[in-house]
């Protein structure tokens, strides 16, 4: 895989092409594997997995946008950011709304 059409020589752009493939690859099955990792954890330790699910997705998202420019130099349109906006919005409205704020509210009116 790495020795052919650049003639074999070391350093060829066959080799260079191949070993950022590479790399590339790799990067992308470790920031998976953490991304996966902390999901876990967080749904372990969560008392709702929707917020942690929104939570998750929605740092995906952002995470994805500033390594994409930093990295590939990738620009996104203003509606990829209204959308991501609104998915902050929706994240928000999740985090006011806490569980515990609804079984007390639900105890509260079990009581009237």
């Amino acid at each position: 895989f790495l020795g052919g059409g650049g003639g074999g020589l070391p350093g060829s752009s066959y080799d260079l092409h191949a070993l950022r493939v590479l790399i590339c690859g790799g990067l992308l099955f470790t920031c998976n594997a953490v991304m996966w990792t902390f999901l876990a954890k967080a749904l372990r330790y969560s008392s709702s997995s929707t917020r942690t699910t929104v939570t998750t997705t929605a740092s995906n998202f952002i995470s994805s946008a500033f390594l994409g420019q930093l990295i590939f130099g990738e620009a996104q349109i203003t509606l990829w950011w209204v959308g991501i906006s609104l998915t902050f919005s929706g994240l928000l409205v999740l985090q006011r709304v806490s569980p515990q704020d609804g079984q007390q509210s639900a105890v509260a009116k079990k009581d009237e």
